[in-house]
């Protein structure tokens, strides 16, 4: 489980991170990161959507776990005030534990890689 003060609960901060963040997407998942520029004093959150598009309540809550059980760890190496939503695809619900974790350390990886000029 992560601690009370790394979870999202409000829709605007849900909202603030769909909006105002960088997005990457993998196979299984879509990850949302938005980091406040002058660092906040909380420290990193993190928030889960999966759908009934990935299956099932059992199916929804088994890729829940596993997600956050992934995320937990690798909020430490993000910034204070940074805000992360990782949002599950269909394809979250058949995949294994490694696919997750290699899709979860692209995507972050490539959120917080700076932005390419076109």
């Amino acid at each position: 489980m992560l601690a009370a003060a790394q979870r999202l609960r409000k829709s605007s901060d849900f909202t603030a991170a769909f909006r105002g963040g960088r997005r990457a997407g993998r196979g299984t998942l879509v990850v949302h990161l938005h980091i406040e520029e002058p660092a906040q004093a909380f420290e990193a959150r993190a928030g889960f959507v999966v759908s009934k598009t990935v299956g099932n309540a059992v199916v929804r809550n088994k890729v829940r776990r596993r997600l956050r059980h992934l995320v937990r760890p690798r909020l430490g190496a993000l910034p204070s005030g940074a805000t992360l939503v990782v949002r599950a695809l269909p394809a979250a619900a058949s995949a294994t534990f490694e696919t997750l974790r290699a899709d979860l350390d692209a995507a972050l990886a490539a959120a917080r890689s700076p932005r390419r000029r076109r």
